[in-house]
Formats: structure tokens, sequence, C-alpha cells
């Protein structure tokens, strides 16, 4: 059996308001495992934003407990969660996040950067992981001369290039155009079938939902669905 990723404990998130406490998330308990393609599915509001975050050590919960690829994050400091993160996520973005001002190459090799990996391999890396996702020609280029596509498929070498446990994705297809968007999704599909990369992807559309293989329905802060794509569950 394939090792945990994700182990999450009655994850509750609690905001204050002038209005009052705002139970965002109301205990949840997921697990997901290495090879996964799960989609977290739910409407605005219905906590799928925060459990992202959570997930991805962006915030913390007001209880419970997370552990993200064997490490407990409890009592971690901010330098030590930002290191897991870089370590442990790639992040792929609604609005792909790129640098304008870097071309794709160095846009790509940003997460190596952090990691303190040297220039030679930096810049070996990211060619390698363009040309496997068919962008080798751009390495010199800068991202608003990309189409849409382009620059999410630059912000998924991004994610991938530091060789990450998991890759998060946040409405990967919401700023695309359908046909566009479902070359993104059939990427992830390949990424994920062909090399085993544990996909988590957070959507309110249905139809994207379906091309992942496990459903988690968020409602109201807590889970109402947690099983294998269906088309009547999505």
């Amino acid at each position: 059996m394939s090792v945990a990723i994700i182990q999450a404990q009655q994850l509750r998130k609690e905001y204050l308001s002038p209005a009052g406490n705002f139970l965002a998330l109301k205990g949840i308990d997921l697990e997901v495992r290495a090879g996964e393609f799960v989609a977290i599915m739910g409407p605005s509001g219905s906590g799928k934003s925060t459990l992202m975050n959570l997930l991805g050590c962006l915030d913390q919960p007001t209880s419970g407990r997370y552990i993200l690829n064997g490490t407990d994050i409890a009592g971690l400091d901010d330098n030590r969660l930002a290191d897991l993160r870089n370590r442990a996520i790639g992040f792929v973005f609604q609005s792909y996040n790129l640098l304008p001002r870097l071309t794709v190459g160095a846009n790509v090799a940003l997460p190596l950067v952090y990691a303190g990996v040297r220039a030679a391999e930096r810049k070996k890396r990211a060619r390698e992981i363009l040309q496997q996702l068919g962008l080798a020609n751009y390495f010199h280029t800068y991202p608003p001369r990309l189409s849409g596509g382009q620059q999410q498929r630059v912000a998924i070498a991004r994610a991938l290039v530091q060789r990450p446990a998991l890759v998060l994705a946040d409405e990967p297809t919401g700023n695309l155009d359908l046909a566009t968007g479902n070359d993104i999704l059939a990427l992830l599909t390949r990424l994920n079938t062909e090399n085993g990369v544990t996909i988590v992807m957070v959507t309110h559309d249905a139809n994207v939902a379906r091309r992942a293989r496990r459903l988690i329905r968020i409602v109201d802060g807590d889970k109402a669905f947690d099983g294998a794509v269906m088309d009547d569950a999505a």
C-alpha cells in the first residue's frame, strides 16, 4: 500500500470578525495517499479554499492535527514551515502567478533558488521539466508573450521542478477557455497516471472534478461526500 502524503485529523478553522466567530471548517478528517488524484469540490463559501490553505501550509488550523509527508506541522516555526512547504508541495494557481520580468526558465527554477540549488543544476532541471511538458522552445521567453494555456503549463512545470510529494492545484482551469482547460486537465491526468504525481485539485466545476479519481465534496465546512468519482457524485 502506498504511503500517506496527507493525514488530517479533526481539522477546524475559526475566524474572528466583528460580527462574531465564524467556523469555516468543522473538524475534517482526510487522508491522501501517494499516487492519488483527488478533487475537492464545493460551492463558494463551503470551506474548500480554507481546507486547501491548510493542506498547503499557507495557514494553520485552529485545532486538529495535520501531518504532511510524515511531518507533523504542529509547532513548526515560520522558517521550518516554509522549508517544508517548498520541499513537499508544488502549487498551481488559477492566476498562474508567474513573474513577468523573469523568463520562463527563471520562473520554473524559482523553487530551486529558494531551496539553495546551484545555478547550473537549476538550469538543467528547469530545461528537463519544460522539455517534458512540451515547452523547451520557450526557455528564454517572457510570460506575457505566452497564451493562457502555455502560462499554466509553465506554472505546472514550476510546481514539478522541485519533485514534490504533492501538487496542489487551485482552480487550475479557471482562467482558461474550455478547450485549453481540457488540455491542462489532460496534462494533469497524464502526470498522475504515467508519472505517479499525487494531485489534490480544488474546483467548483463538476466537469473538472470528474477528471480526478476520487472526489471530496465540502458543504458548510464539513465533508458531505468522499469516494470514487461518479457522474452522480460530482
